[in-house]
């Protein structure tokens, strides 16, 4: 399947009967494909007259305790932040989709992964975090959408699958797990109705008294240090005995993990470690790696963004570098594979 359509499969598999949406490249095709398959289930299907009205109408499903997403590019997030912000601050699940284009502004409709700032440290205004997941096979996409509802709904917040261009727009074979749906109470919450057997339920982000809001904020946090104690993951490769370990996520991953093999090939002991959740950050294997790894090599369809948390992650203890292509350039293996020469110079 393409991994616009993998995407929006995974989603109504995984109970998902509520999609509202706005076109735009490169991920339209989710939009499409919900477009035929949810008329056909009992669903719903609803293109809004904007970005910022779907999202909002993802704020009203996700309160009546429903599985909704929305999906949209670079350009359509940013103008569901706000939206975003709503629903962290409401304590509501919901998936969002951003199959990232290049940027900033109108940009290109060729791959990036720009919006890492974006998604890990502003996908809205305020003391809130996002559920961050970073497929690097259409086959993952798959398999993080279930994931990203389940906690989503765990835990009351929303979850966004980081995708590009490149996976929305290629095609693999995948397989649909045969799992069955975690029911998650929401019988304490939802706005679904009280048949005069109980009092209302009320979704609200207000609170005018700073004493209730910042209780409400710090109650929110305590909740995220959970979340980051356990639900933090990466894919280790090679990084046992690497003394250049590469970080890299999503698409990218996919050609630095050539680029590894062929530094081994010429006697260059390299790895890489992998982030499959960009929130939480999978601080700990990092930090292992540093214990033994010579350098690190941070690898982006960027400027340099997730560098930072490898830095962090690295906590001084061995230099880290950052190689990156950026405007909807993709990184050859070529290209990763001298700067890894270069960084092991006369040291094999």
């Amino acid at each position: 399947m393409k991994g616009n359509e993998a995407l929006a499969e995974a989603a109504i598999q995984a109970g998902c009967r509520h999609f509202f949406g706005y076109p735009i490249t490169p991920q339209t095709e989710v939009a499409a494909y919900m477009a035929k398959r949810m008329p056909k289930i009992g669903g719903t299907y609803l293109q809004a007259e904007s970005e910022v009205a779907a999202i909002n109408m993802i704020y009203g499903a996700a309160s009546a305790g429903v599985r909704a997403m929305t999906s949209s590019s670079s350009p359509g997030i940013s103008l569901k932040t706000e939206g975003i912000s709503y629903l962290a601050g409401s304590d509501l699940p919901c998936l969002i989709i951003n199959v990232q284009r290049g940027g900033p502004g109108l940009g290109g409709i060729q791959p990036s992964q720009a919006d890492y700032w974006q998604a890990t440290r502003a996908p809205g205004h305020g003391d809130l975090h996002v559920l961050v997941f970073a497929p690097s096979t259409i086959q993952e996409m798959v398999d993080m959408v279930f994931d990203a509802y389940e906690l989503a709904d765990t835990y009351r917040m929303p979850a966004m699958i980081l995708a590009d261009g490149m996976l929305g727009q290629m095609m693999e074979p995948v397989v649909f797990p045969e799992k069955e749906i975690k029911k998650i109470d929401k019988s304490g919450w939802a706005t679904d109705g009280h048949q005069h057997k109980r009092p209302h339920h009320i979704t609200n982000s207000l609170y005018l008294q700073p004493d209730e809001l910042e209780h409400n904020i710090v109650e929110r946090f305590k909740r995220y240090e959970i979340v980051k104690a356990n639900h933090a993951k990466a894919e280790e490769y090679l990084v046992d005995d690497a003394q250049f370990v590469v970080v890299a996520y999503g698409a990218t991953a996919r050609i630095v993990r050539s680029a590894v093999n062929s530094a081994r090939e010429k006697g260059i002991r390299a790895g890489m470690i992998r982030p499959l959740t960009l929130w939480p950050y999978p601080v700990a294997p990092i930090a292992k790696a540093a214990e033994h790894a010579k350098a690190f090599l941070c690898v982006e369809m960027s400027m340099g963004q997730m560098v930072d948390d490898v830095r962090l992650a690295v906590n001084g203890k061995a230099p880290v570098e950052f190689f990156g292509r950026t405007g909807g350039i993709i990184p050859t293996p070529a290209e990763v594979l001298k700067v890894l020469e270069k960084m092991a110079g006369g040291d094999r």
